[in-house]
């Protein structure tokens, strides 16, 4: 039995894939818990005393804050304080044990406690090294996401015309972040598995870059066409659709219609009893946005949400109402697609939170655990994985170095 089934670990794509993550609050742990929820052995590495800054963030219940139930699951919580000489040595002992090290720490501290690229590939010529910061490994200046989303080009083009840019509701930038470093690694793994010659990989990833690259006609358009896209409010400033908006219902409820192709627009039309031949080119679509957007405006307006809705499904025009997180937990999709599962937490009793996404039908992950205690497996990974020996384990307790 291997060390990950012997410490009751999760299942899924990456079991036996072993990370460290020296990265605290969003964007490296995002990362991380993208691994976790597939069956890796995710070591998340805390300071002593207050652990993970992300711990004090947000609502609590009882006393427990509960962002990092989720943003922590799947995970395994040391402490180990960087700052000691044994600290360090002990973190490269991590690193000699992983596949994979995630870093957020700024380039001098990196350099300093020998987290860099070239003491992680002195150390583990192997690893796979994430390196998430502010403006690039180049820079020792500090970055949070909303700084990356900002320059990323999203919020200048978010919001709507005449008013000022718009940062969305939740860490965006982070999490986008995330999700692109956790994208980059399994690349690097990749060719790890195949190129015999692989001599371990750095990814150097700043916070701005994973929305800049999302955004893809904004460059080319300003390079060609010489123009900025602007702030269109909820249509969109190059628009891959000629209806696109919100619109809200007589019974004040929010619904989103989005028509891209042809044929959906004529569906958009023939609802409003407008003439379709005027509408049967691109070019005409386009030149009949603003008609299309006032008339369908009204028609939502007079009607409930249920009527709106049942009408466009009839005439296949696409449409949702705006869910908010009340909608989501109602939603009879959400519950037949399992995107929300129940889990036991040991403070909380059973909470419920985002399933493990996306699904793998022949091998899924699972939830198996929220967000751990502070240093809640010190014994597990440094006595069991690292193979410490308890007098030792104690004295670095006495000393707090873990």
């Amino acid at each position: 039995m291997s060390a990950h089934e012997a410490a009751g670990g999760g299942r899924g794509q990456l079991r036996g894939l072993k990370v460290v993550e020296f990265a605290h609050v969003v964007a490296g742990p995002l990362a991380g818990s993208m691994f976790a929820d597939q069956g890796a052995d995710v070591v998340h590495v805390e300071p002593p005393g207050a652990g993970d800054a992300a711990r004090a963030m947000g609502p609590r219940k009882d006393g427990h804050p509960l962002w990092f139930k989720v943003a922590g699951r799947n995970k395994r919580s040391v402490t180990l304080d960087l700052r000691q000489e044994e600290g360090r040595e002990i973190a490269h002992r991590l690193v000699a044990w992983a596949d994979v090290v995630i870093v957020t720490l700024r380039s001098g501290r990196l350099r300093a406690w020998e987290l860099d690229w070239e003491a992680v590939h002195r150390i583990n010529p192997k690893a796979v090294l994430l390196q998430i910061s502010g403006f690039g490994a180049q820079s020792d200046a500090p970055g949070f996401g909303k700084v990356g989303e900002a320059r990323s080009g999203a919020v200048h083009l978010t919001g709507f015309p005449g008013g000022p840019p718009v940062h969305t509701g939740f860490s965006h930038g982070d999490a986008v972040t995330g999700l692109m470093g956790a994208y980059a690694v399994l690349a690097a793994l990749h060719r790890r598995d195949n190129d015999p010659d692989f001599d371990g990989e750095w990814i150097d990833l700043a916070l701005f870059e994973p929305l800049y690259r999302l955004i893809e006609w904004q460059v080319i358009v300003h390079d060609q066409l010489g123009q900025v896209p602007e702030r269109s409010g909820n249509q969109l400033s190059v628009a891959p659709a000629a209806v696109i908006n919100t619109y809200l219902s007589g019974d004040d409820q929010w619904i989103t219609v989005t028509s891209a192709t042809l044929r959906s627009v004529r569906n958009v039309a023939r609802l409003l009893e407008l003439d379709e031949e005027r509408f049967a080119t691109a070019e005409q679509q386009y030149a009949g946005r603003a008609e299309l957007d006032a008339r369908l405006r009204d028609w939502v307006g007079g009607r409930t949400a249920d009527a709106c809705l049942k009408a466009f499904a009839q005439a296949e025009v696409v449409a949702s109402r705006v869910f908010s997180v009340e909608d989501i937990a109602a939603d009879p999709v959400y519950a037949e697609r399992e995107d929300i599962v129940t889990v036991d937490d040991p403070d909380l009793g059973p909470v419920r939170m985002q399933a493990v996404l996306p699904h793998f039908r022949q091998e899924p992950g699972a939830v198996w655990r929220t967000g751990p205690a502070l240093g809640q497996d010190n014994h597990l990974v440094y006595g069991q994985w690292l193979g410490l020996g308890e007098d030792e384990l104690a004295r670095l307790k006495k000393h707090n170095v873990l």
